[in-house]
């Protein structure tokens, strides 16, 4: 089969290229990613020589290239990991949320719906569920909730979700999604919360956690979604949404604080700064209907996972260095 995978220079699109392109050599993938800011060629330069793997620059938001691309290559399967994710920058700029996460989204699904594409599947996020309070611990999210939105980045994946299930139902595409919550691991942006954190650190910079540091998020390894994700895609029903959680809940101040004693940094560098406008306060997700189905679990537990994320950073700090000084961005020379 052949597999379209948008947004796999990013950092849980680029972990899923290079999961897939070792276990199915049998498979072809073709990467299209607009390499964006946050889309780093450097995650997926090693995957140059491989003969089942192609990247093309371009983005999803792009109808006449994205049509191109679907009559040259012929798709089995297209995975959309392409967004604009970070919700402080949703704040300050929701339009590119709306253009990428909405927009890029009906594209893609229209050449599929043109070129007869065998599934089409949504990478989402456990926020278009809003949030929990913090004093409910038996309360999850399940793919029954409701969708009740806190930021412009996750309503805008709420809208791309909504817009694959309204396909799904008026034209018959074969559409899945899956749900994740917050993921940690190798070549995630510095912009996130654990490399923030471990960049920060290594330089003896103050650490700048949100409110109390109390808001809950619940964490899973990069590679314990895309095993879900590849699951959902391969054997998943259609039309279905499906929930993918890490069941390691930890307030934001642990995480912060398990990467500084992991260093061996001191607490203090920590700063509590004015909380983000409208905080969601506490992510959990149930991944019963995954387990079951597809027989889905997770390798990693939180506590081997950020150490081995840690020890990855600490290895690769020319990858830190090198998207600090912005010479990423000269990284592909097509």
């Amino acid at each position: 089969m052949k597999f379209l995978i948008t947004g796999g220079a990013g950092f849980i699109g680029s972990n899923y290229c290079h999961y897939v392109t070792e276990k199915y050599p049998e498979d072809e993938f073709v990467c299209l990613d607009a390499l964006t800011y946050a889309g780093n060629y450097n995650n997926i330069k090693s995957l140059e020589d491989k003969p089942n793997f192609k990247f093309v620059k371009g983005n999803i938001t792009d109808m006449e290239l994205v049509d191109k691309l679907f009559a040259e290559e012929k798709f089995d399967v297209v995975i959309n990991f392409a967004a604009e994710s970070h919700v402080d920058n949703s704040i300050k700029n929701p339009r590119i949320f709306l253009e990428t996460n909405i927009l890029g989204t009906q594209t893609l699904m229209d050449a599929c719906r043109k070129y007869g594409i065998k599934r089409y599947h949504q990478v989402s996020t456990d926020e278009v569920y809003g949030d929990l309070p913090l004093d409910r611990p038996d309360l999850v999210f399940t793919e029954e909730n409701p969708i009740k939105t806190s930021s412009p980045y996750s309503s805008s994946k709420a809208g791309a979700d909504l817009l694959v299930g309204a396909y799904y139902r008026t034209y018959g595409l074969p559409v899945s999604i899956s749900r994740c919550s917050n993921n940690y691991g190798p070549y995630q942006f510095p912009e996130k919360l654990i490399p923030v954190v471990f960049s920060k650190a290594m330089k003896d910079e103050k650490i700048p956690v949100y409110g109390t540091g109390e808001n809950v998020r619940d964490w899973i390894h990069v590679y314990d979604h895309n095993v879900g994700v590849d699951m959902i895609v391969r054997n998943g029903r259609v039309g279905e949404v499906y929930n993918l959680g890490g069941h390691s809940e930890r307030t934001n101040l642990t995480v912060v604080k398990t990467i500084l004693k992991q260093l061996g940094k001191s607490e203090d560098l920590i700063e509590f700064v004015a909380d983000r406008k409208g905080h969601d306060l506490r992510y959990a997700i149930d991944s019963t209907k995954a387990e079951t189905e597809l027989g889905w679990n997770r390798t990693h537990t939180f506590e081997e996972g950020i150490k081995e994320t840690i020890e990855w950073y600490v290895n690769n700090q020319d990858w830190v260095d090198n998207i600090l000084s912005g010479e990423y961005k000269e990284a592909y020379k097509g």
